[in-house]
């Protein structure tokens, strides 16, 4: 069974300070025994827009989210960088945004409520990134390789005048999408397949399977906002965004839906650049990632989960003069 996630963390009072889990120590939970050499382990559910950051993965210049997030972190708990070993699910590209992003970070201590500094986080970080909820996570879970499916969804203005509230998150299309044609082609991309047709070249040293499992591809009308929705196994570098290309052309009528398979049976990335380049970034959205269930069982001993906290009125007396 799988679980999907679309926000989690923050810690509350001071900090329980627990002796230190080593590689000695182990937690006993419901599904066996699990040795945990790190400390405690916490999730984060984020939520953030991605215009002016240059991606996930991190470095200094320009700024990336896990940058801005490390910093806000290391001045919530007092540690260092190296110490919080923060890792994220995804590593959305510059100006990608997200709704479900997950990761996971380290701390030598526990904490008894984690309210507080989930409340302390989202003040330290800017507006445009959003810890959506914290929890405490189990020795199994990682945000990266526990990951069952991740949905993306890609939204295209398509009307001659672009709505100027959606500039920053629906790529405008002037030309009169045949929406019919769109899905047949979509469907070409669910099942399993070699996707290395529509993969981009990555720094990344790890060489990545180029063989993903699409669940579905839909899309959705709604007036003049096309959305186009995926889901899968996991996605190669700018492999949404080429598929939305794909898609792009063959809405105009440039091309036929089957070219979808052609290109495929190719594995070759420079047969699809004969027919459309990327999408831009910026009408992508990572919307949730899907956990094996089993790995998002609390540990025992942890404080609830945080979904942040209203702010209340005390009541006030009456005024004199009334």
């Amino acid at each position: 069974m799988s679980y999907a996630i679309g926000a989690l963390l923050a810690p509350s009072s001071s900090p329980t300070f627990l002796p230190l889990m080593n590689s000695t120590a182990s937690v006993e939970l419901e599904h066996g025994v699990k040795p945990i050499e790190d400390g405690y382990k916490w999730r984060l559910v984020l939520a953030y827009e991605g215009t002016r950051y240059s991606g996930w993965q991190y470095q200094q210049s320009p700024p990336t989210v896990q940058c801005t997030l490390e910093k806000a972190l290391t001045q919530a708990t007092k540690l260092q960088r190296k110490d919080l070993s923060l890792v994220g699910a995804s590593r959305t590209d510059a100006g990608v945004h997200a709704w479900g992003q997950v990761a996971h970070f380290f701390t030598p201590f526990n904490y008894d409520n984690i309210e507080e500094i989930h409340a302390a986080l989202n003040g330290l970080l800017p507006s445009d990134i959003r810890v959506r909820e914290i929890s405490p996570a189990s020795a199994e879970f990682h945000a990266r390789f526990s990951v069952k499916s991740k949905i993306y969804h890609y939204k295209i203005y398509n009307d001659s005048i672009m709505d100027p509230f959606q500039r920053h998150f629906a790529y405008h299309s002037i030309y009169k999408l045949n929406s019919a044609v769109m899905k047949e082609a979509a469907k070409y991309f669910v099942g399993k397949h070699d996707f290395s047709a529509f993969a981009n070249s990555s720094h990344n040293d790890r060489v990545p399977d180029p063989v993903k499992h699409i669940f579905r591809f839909d899309l959705k009308e709604r007036g003049a906002l096309l959305q186009l929705e995926v889901e899968g196994t996991g996605f190669l570098y700018r492999q949404v965004r080429n598929m939305v290309a794909l898609l792009l052309q063959i809405g105009r009528e440039a091309i036929p839906p089957d070219i979808v398979a052609h290109i495929l049976e190719s594995r070759d990335r420079k047969e699809l650049a004969k027919y459309s380049l990327s999408a831009p970034p910026h009408g992508l959205c990572l919307v949730s990632i899907n956990y094996n269930e089993s790995h998002l069982w609390p540990p025992p001993g942890c404080p609830a989960n945080s979904f942040g906290r209203y702010h209340t009125i005390r009541k006030c007396k009456i005024p004199f003069f009334l």
